[in-house]
């Protein structure tokens, strides 16, 4: 089933460079060290293009029955038979439980209108928890486990917490964002093409991010359905994460090579078009 929604919105004048998706797996920029902008280790040049086979299921119709399913049969079974996944998940428990004094310590509202559940702040936590091998593996799996996820796919419990999350989370963010995403690897796209990240994209409200992340190719990124994660990853909002779902649709408006002001090899700039799922609700 593909869903697609073309949304065009007009945007406030904050660009966020999203810096933090190196595809968060090849796009992942953003560390949770410094908005980890997950990046896993992976060599070769990408191309820029629709990563076909992501798992992109954005549960649109699904969510209370999916939700169900994960407490009751995903999120038990993957905790004890995924140990990747059980021990981020395990230490993730300590983060939850301390996020409003992460709210308090970085001045700002802990605001119980976002409706996040214990699972879905732990489920932010275990994703920007520093756990190293977690990223590239979630990630990958995420980008490339479109045949497996009715079979073998091992983390329904981390894809859809983090989906829902982003969800609630944009309830109460209404305008698109601007982010920015630094990275060490080269990434082939061309303007006027359509991509998607196809993994939990990390990128930062921070224009100045920093240079550790990357040079090669970097992204200006103007996000509809990324969502400010605020104070509630390990690291509070010292990185000012947005993470954008693998099924949101960029287009490629502009790529400068040799870019001077983010002194980055390639620039590309991505403007948000819509959404794409083809794996919509396959899960329950």
């Amino acid at each position: 089933m593909t869903l697609c929604a073309v949304e065009v919105m007009r945007r406030d004048n904050i660009l966020t460079f999203a810096v933090l998706c190196v595809f968060h797996a090849w796009t992942l920029g953003v560390d949770s060290k410094m908005v980890h902008l997950h990046q896993p280790g992976l060599n070769s040049p990408k191309p820029l293009d629709m990563v076909p086979y992501s798992v992109d299921d954005m549960y649109n119709g699904c969510t209370e029955q999916m939700y169900n399913k994960v407490r009751k049969e995903y999120l038990p079974n993957e905790n004890r038979n995924v140990a990747i996944f059980n021990k981020s998940w395990k230490q993730a428990e300590g983060c939850a439980t301390k996020v409003k004094n992460r709210f308090q310590k970085d001045k700002s509202k802990y605001n119980s209108k976002d409706k996040l559940t214990h699972d879905h702040i732990k489920a932010i936590c275990a994703y920007t928890g520093g756990q190293s091998k977690m990223y590239p593996v979630f990630n990958e799996a995420v980008r490339t486990n479109r045949t497996e996820y009715t079979t073998s796919f091992q983390f329904h419990s981390l894809h859809f917490l983090l989906t829902d999350a982003i969800h609630l989370l944009k309830l109460n963010q209404q305008t698109c964002h601007t982010t920015y995403r630094r990275t060490n690897m080269e990434f082939g796209g061309e303007v006027n093409q359509l991509i998607r990240f196809g993994f939990f994209a990390s990128s930062s409200l921070n224009k100045g991010i920093s240079e550790k992340f990357g040079n090669k190719s970097c992204f200006n990124i103007t996000t509809c359905s990324g969502a400010f994660l605020k104070s509630y990853p390990v690291l509070g909002d010292y990185e000012k994460e947005v993470l954008i779902p693998p099924f949101e649709m960029f287009k490629i408006t502009k790529k400068e090579n040799g870019q001077k002001v983010f002194n980055c090899e390639t620039l590309y700039k991505l403007e948000s078009v819509g959404l794409q799922s083809n794996l919509n609700c396959k899960a329950v």
